[in-house]
């Protein structure tokens, strides 16, 4: 699984000029699963993003996590993510996984984050969304399952 994650005062996605999910405070979670992802990369990204301190506390030092400002997060599906730009100059997407396969993945996910107590909003998995954020420091991160 690879994720690009932005700190964000706000967020919000619409599909089809009405808003399907919107956070306030909190992490964007772009999110691609790929062909050979399973469960336990799924677990290992949500303990990431729920401990990942890159909060600031009072005086400015990054040491407070998503769940510690009780903050929320927006997943979006992105199986761009995999894009694979080697050769040529259209994208290929054969690492991304299939929707039969990313769709439950992505949903555990989405359920393991509110069974933990964490606020989640989401775009709609497969459709064309618009994303909207006001990226807070900025602060933006690249997590990959594959580099663990």
């Amino acid at each position: 699984m690879r994720a690009v994650i932005q700190r964000v005062a706000r967020a919000r996605v619409t599909v089809d000029d009405r808003v399907v999910g919107a956070i306030g405070r909190g992490l964007l979670v772009l999110l691609g699963i790929a062909a050979d992802d399973a469960e336990a990369d799924a677990q290992w990204l949500l303990d990431k993003l729920l401990e990942l301190r890159i909060f600031e506390n009072p005086v400015g030092k990054f040491d407070r996590s998503v769940r510690d400002v009780n903050g929320e997060l927006l997943v979006v599906s992105q199986f761009t993510l995999f894009a694979d730009t080697r050769k040529g100059r259209r994208p290929s997407f054969t690492e991304a996984a299939r929707p039969e396969q990313a769709v439950p993945l992505y949903e555990g996910l989405v359920a393991a984050a509110r069974a933990r107590g964490v606020g989640v909003a989401t775009g709609e998995f497969g459709a064309h969304m618009q994303v909207e954020l006001v990226n807070d420091g900025p602060v933006t991160i690249t997590l990959d399952s594959r580099l663990r």
